[in-house]
C-alpha cells in the first residue's frame, strides 16, 4: 500500500497519479493521509501499509472516527468507478472538475476519480476564484463539490458558483435556509448523502444513484449496490457487523417516501432527556430556519434531573445582534414540543469543525460545558 501525505494543494498531483495507477491496476492501493493530522502516525501504524491488501483494493480511506477509533475503509477500483460513472450519469455527462476538498477524505478522492474518468486531471488552486477561472477556460460541463461551510461563505457572491453546471454539496447536513438561498441565487446545488463505505455520495437530492439500493431497517438507513466498500482494513468483526447480505447498515436515522430518502441524523446522537428521545438534527433545522441564525449545533450534556440535557450552540448571522434566546426556544417548542427545547443556549462566533466540513460535536459539547 502506498501512503501519500498531503500538506497542501501541491501534493494533489502525486495523489492523482497514485489514484490513476491504483484504478488501472498498474500501481498499489493508496492510503492518503494529512501530513498535519496529529493522529497521522497512529493512523498509519493502525492501518499497516506494509501488510498486503486484498486483491482489487485501490484505496484505503480513513473514516473520521467521530464515534470511536478511526477505521480504514477498503474500496475497490470497481466501487470507485461505479460511483463516478453514476454521478456523471445523474449530472448529465462527464465534465471538468474543480477540487476544493481535502484529498484524504472520500469526497476529495472522488473528485479526482471523476475527473480521471472524464479524461482530465482535476483543477487545483490555492483559492476558489483562481481555480474556477482556470476551470472555465476548459470545455465543459463544469463541476465542483463543496461542504456547507464553503457554500455559506460564497453564497452572498454567487456569480462564480452560478457558472457551474452542478455543485455537489455533502459532508455534513445543509441548513434548509442555506440551500434555499443558494438555489434562489441560481446556483445548481445537488445535495449528496453517502460516506466512505459507499465510495462517497450515493443518494443525490434524496434519490439513489443508478444501481444503489436504499431501505430502512429498524429506523436506520441501509444501502446496497456496486459502490459499496469491501469492508474495514484488518477488522473482520467490524466488517461483519456493518456489511451483511450485500447491504451496509449506517448509523443514520431515515425515512423513505415515494422512493425519496430523508435523513434525520445519527442514531447515536439521539438525546434521551427525561425519558423522551430528541433528535438533534430536527432541533437544528428549526433553529437555523429562524431569522438571525447562521448555524446551530445541538448536543447533550449530562444532567442530574433529566439524565441528558438538550443544549445548543448558535452562530448568529450578525454577532452584534444575536436573536433573542426566548424566540429560539419558542420556535422549537411550537415545531417539536417542549422536550426538544434547548435548556441551554449559547452563542458562538463559529462552530468547531473536523474532517470535510463536519461539525465537531465533541468540541461543541466541551465548549458548552466550560460555559
Amino acid at each position: 500500500m502506498r501512503v501519500v501525505e498531503l500538506a497542501g494543494p501541491g501534493d494533489v498531483a502525486e495523489l492523482t497519479a497514485a489514484v490513476r495507477a491504483a484504478l488501472d491496476g498498474s500501481g498499489p492501493a493508496v492510503l492518503p493521509v494529512s501530513a498535519g493530522d496529529p493522529r497521522r502516525g497512529e493512523l498509519v501504524a493502525r492501518l499497516a501499509p506494509e501488510r498486503p491488501v486484498a486483491p482489487g483494493t485501490a484505496l484505503v480511506v480513513a473514516t473520521s472516527g467521530s464515534t470511536g477509533v478511526a477505521k480504514g475503509v477498503l474500496l475497490s477500483a470497481r466501487a470507485l468507478t461505479a460511483s463516478a460513472t453514476a454521478t456523471h450519469a445523474r449530472l448529465g455527462g462527464p465534465g471538468r472538475w474543480l477540487l476544493t476538498l481535502p484529498g484524504q477524505h472520500i469526497a476529495g478522492v472522488q473528485v479526482i476519480v471523476r475527473a480521471l474518468l472524464a479524461g482530465a486531471e482535476p483543477v487545483v488552486a490555492h483559492t476558489f476564484a483562481e481555480g474556477a477561472d482556470q476551470l472555465f477556460r476548459l470545455p465543459g460541463p463544469h463541476y465542483t463539490a463543496l461542504v456547507p461551510t464553503q457554500l455559506a461563505r460564497m453564497v452572498d457572491e454567487p456569480d462564480t458558483l452560478r457558472r457551474f453546471d452542478a455543485v455537489l454539496l455533502g459532508g455534513a447536513v445543509t441548513p434548509a435556509r442555506l440551500l434555499d438561498r443558494a438555489r434562489d441565487a441560481g446556483i445548481r446545488v445537488v445535495t449528496t448523502y453517502g460516506m466512505s463505505e459507499t465510495a462517497g455520495g450515493c443518494v443525490y437530492d434524496g434519490l439513489p444513484l443508478d444501481g444503489v439500493g436504499v431501505r430502512i431497517a429498524d429506523g436506520l438507513v441501509e444501502l446496497s449496490g456496486p459502490t459499496l466498500a469491501d469492508g474495514y482494513r484488518l477488522d473482520p468483526a467490524a466488517t461483519e457487523a456493518a456489511f451483511a447480505g450485500g447491504w451496509f447498515r449506517t448509523a443514520d436515522l431515515g425515512t423513505l417516501h415515494e422512493g425519496r430518502l430523508t435523513v434525520h441524523g445519527r442514531a447515536d446522537f439521539v438525546i434521551n432527556t427525561g425519558g423522551v428521545k430528541v433528535v438533534p438534527a430536527a432541533v437544528e433545522d428549526v433553529l437555523t430556519a429562524q431569522p438571525g441564525v447562521a448555524e446551530a449545533c445541538v448536543v447533550d450534556l449530562p444532567d442530574q434531573e433529566w439524565g441528558q440535557l438538550v443544549a445548543a450552540a448558535v452562530v448568529p448571522a450578525d454577532p452584534a445582534a444575536p436573536p433573542p434566546v426566548s424566540a429560539l426556544r419558542d420556535a422549537v417548542r411550537a415545531a417539536l414540543g417542549g422536550p426538544s427545547v434547548p435548556k441551554l443556549v449559547r452563542f458562538a462566533d463559529a462552530l468547531p469543525l473536523r474532517g470535510p466540513g463536519k461539525v465537531d460535536r465533541a468540541g461543541v459539547r466541551a465548549a458548552l460545558r466550560k460555559g
